[in-house]
């Protein structure tokens, strides 16, 4: 049992150490180590260790901060930031006691670190090294702390003045469906974490000022208790105690501020950086000198410096010979790159020649595109990959969120240019023939007005293409703040997506075909192979139920319940007539149907028509039989009205634009408010499920 024991008792030991190293005693085990080092004495040998480990930290923070390619990739930035500045004050605490104890052995009594930068770093002149460390102070808290701290502060600000902004401008891509739902829930956390980060940044400036002036006044106040100690206590010259103590306060003064001044740089560089996909090294080669014209004047600009009598001329002349040579090098790169592009177009123009020299055959007739997208010559780059074009995933996100709701497979969209277009302009086309078309300006986003906004803002006034509503387009640096105004900002890849978005959304019943219809009772015969086999050609034919489909598309009801389509058909194929299929299959779906218009209420608020009006229209449809609805144009305008006058009722408090009618009269009055101004949905009392609530809140006579 005795192997068996001890066995015990080293994993019990492992995992107490694991415990430690996960996290749950390093931080309260970090902090007693900042305080003992404050209290109790250290050491030399172990002051040279953990000076090192403070420089190499600083070390490595400035790296991670240059490689990082957003700021958010280094969140944890503030605390480790506050960590460092701990560490380095409780060191100089435990330095300046060292000194003030055994600084009369010695430069070597407070360890090899301090006495390396106070002999070796300042050549052990005491002067020197003060007006070194003086310089040091100044570069620190005057220059790169004070602007970190300013950006900081600036960066929080608009940061969280922005954050509605951004926030409506995920909901409206996540209507459009660019995002999904997951996707839109990481944006949002990167939006919270990003005004996080820069309210953290904002105070965690504060310390590294602060602990700059705190090591101004631990200088001072070593050197003078140093002089003390050293004179009174140990009895030494003043020329030897202000020699020797006055250096070991210096060293321990850089020792600290060489770090100190590392962390601030770092700071500042992520403070002062753009989210970007290459880091600051790729940024300033690629921005900084991607210009050969830029080059060659400062060549000749210090060319002609180096020629000025008196001055250095081999290092201008120097520094001119590598201006020259990095001009020929990227000119020389820029001129290849565009023969590599002329040689690409001229091998798909004889590609294009070879092809036309050919004979006709059926693949030069061109099909009609069902879901057609032109753009103009400076729309190219928004559905080009190779530039980065996002309007293209734009579109499949469109067309994967409308074929999850309807229950089909939505065409995909040829996208060609059009030199006819003007240079900025779009076309949408169904079938060939164009529905919609506007511009759009693509390095500048669209401020759309929701109706509540703070400001004005400058720019080209325009409409948002798809809702009509009073939009500015503005330059990118105005985005944030046009944001904080309340406005909606999105680029012109989203202005397009959405107008498309609209348009299917409306037009839904002209993209299915014979095809569609074939394919979603395909799927159907995979789950339920009898049904699929009753319903056509047995039930009704093809024709038949295709209309059926297309009118419950019109009046914007999803078919992806097709099952419970199928059933309601087959129950009720005896009529053959798509009109009463369509009332018999609106039934089926009551409780979908109202789950779309009120997701998640028991409460149905709607409008009615007065009982004498409901009998007017009921004797107005008789004699027609089924045919239509005949009213006198003055009375049909007045209805309309009072309807329009009644929707705009509802929208205002907040409920949906419902007219609940009887059986006979909801497709006809369906038809009759489709083109009204304001959207408004017509139920029929078979269609309001039995668990649910009506509240009438108006009433149309």
């Amino acid at each position: 049992s005795a192997p068996w024991g001890s066995d015990l008792v080293a994993g019990q030991t492992l995992s107490r150490l694991t415990l430690a190293t996960q996290g749950n005693l390093g931080v309260p085990l970090l902090l007693l180590m900042l305080l003992g080092m404050m209290t109790l004495p250290i050491p030399p040998f172990l002051l040279d260790s953990l000076f090192s480990f403070n420089i190499a930290l600083s070390i490595v923070v400035l790296l991670v901060s240059v490689y990082a390619l957003r700021p958010l990739e280094f969140a944890v930035f503030p605390t480790i930031l506050l960590v460092a500045t701990l560490l380095r004050l409780a060191l100089n605490v435990a330095s300046t006691r060292v000194v003030l104890l055994q600084g009369h052995n010695g430069g070597d009594a407070a360890g090899k670190v301090i006495q390396s930068f106070g002999e070796v770093v300042v050549g052990g002149n005491y002067a020197v090294g003060l007006v070194v460390f003086l310089i040091l102070m100044i570069i620190n808290f005057v220059v790169v702390t004070r602007g970190a701290g300013r950006i900081s502060e600036v960066s929080a600000r608009f940061t969280l003045d922005a954050m509605p902004g951004k926030q409506m401008a995920i909901d409206a891509d996540l209507n459009a469906g660019v995002l999904t739902q997951e996707e839109a829930k990481l944006r949002r956390q990167e939006i919270s974490s990003e005004a996080d980060f820069y309210g953290a940044m904002d105070g965690a400036s504060k310390f590294v000022r602060g602990d700059a002036i705190a090591g101004i006044l631990i200088l001072l106040i070593n050197i003078l208790g140093g002089l003390a100690v050293g004179t009174l206590q140990h009895d030494l010259p003043f020329s030897r105690a202000m020699e020797v103590y006055t250096l070991l306060t210096i060293g321990d003064g850089l020792v600290a501020q060489i770090p100190s001044l590392l962390l601030s740089t770092a700071a500042a560089i992520m403070v002062t950086r753009v989210n970007s996909e290459s880091d600051v090294r790729e940024q300033v080669f690629s921005q900084m000198f991607s210009s050969p014209k830029a080059l060659t004047v400062a060549a000749v600009i210090l060319t002609v410096m180096g020629l000025v009598p008196g001055m250095p001329h081999f290092a201008f002349l120097m520094l001119a010979a590598a201006c020259a040579l990095a001009a020929y090098y990227v000119q020389k790169k820029s001129l290849l790159a565009q023969r590599q592009s002329a040689s690409l177009d001229e091998q798909e123009a004889l590609a294009g020649d070879s092809k036309a020299s050919g004979e006709l055959d059926w693949s030069d007739v061109a099909p009609v595109d069902m879901i057609g997208l032109e753009v103009g010559y400076q729309l190219i780059p928004l559905v080009d990959k190779k530039q980065s074009g996002e309007l293209l995933g734009r579109i499949k996100g469109i067309r994967k969120k409308l074929s999850q709701e309807v229950g089909f497979l939505i065409p995909v969209v040829h996208i060609r240019d059009n030199l006819d277009l003007p240079p900025r302009a779009y076309r949408i086309s169904l079938m060939g023939v164009a529905v919609a078309e506007a511009e759009v300006y693509p390095e500048r986003y669209l401020a759309i007005n929701p109706g509540k906004v703070y400001g004005e803002l400058e720019g080209e006034t325009s409409k948002d293409p798809a809702f009509g509503l009073d939009a500015v387009w503005v330059e990118g640096e105005v985005k944030d703040h046009a944001q904080s105004l309340g406005y909606t900002v999105v680029d012109a890849s989203t202005v397009v997506a959405t107008h498309m978005n609209q348009l299917l959304q409306k037009r839904m019943h002209e993209l299915l075909g014979h095809e569609e219809a074939q394919q979603i009772i395909d799927r159907l015969a995979e789950h339920s192979p009898k049904l699929a086999a009753a319903l056509v050609p047995d039930a009704l034919p093809m024709s038949v139920l295709l209309k059926v489909l297309r009118g419950l598309l019109c009046e914007q009801v999803s078919v992806r319940d097709f099952r419970t389509i199928a059933e309601a058909v087959v129950a009720h194929a005896a009529t053959q007539e798509p009109e009463a299929l369509i009332e018999q299959v609106r039934t089926a779906l009551s409780r979908s149907i109202a789950h779309s218009i009120y997701p998640g209420e028991s409460n149905l608020s709607v409008i009615a028509l007065t009982p004498e009006m409901e009998q007017l229209l009921t004797q107005a449809i008789a004699p027609q039989q089924g045919a239509g609805m005949t009213l006198e144009p003055g009375l049909a305008e007045k209805l309309q009205q009072s309807i329009d006058q009644a929707a705009q009722s509802q929208q205002s408090k907040g409920h949906p634009a419902v007219l609940l009618v009887a059986v006979p009269l909801r497709p006809i009055l369906a038809k009759f408010v489709r083109f009204s101004r304001h959207p408004l949905t017509v139920l029929s009392y078979s269609e309001v499920p039995d668990d649910k609530q009506v509240t009438i809140e108006a009433t149309v006579g």
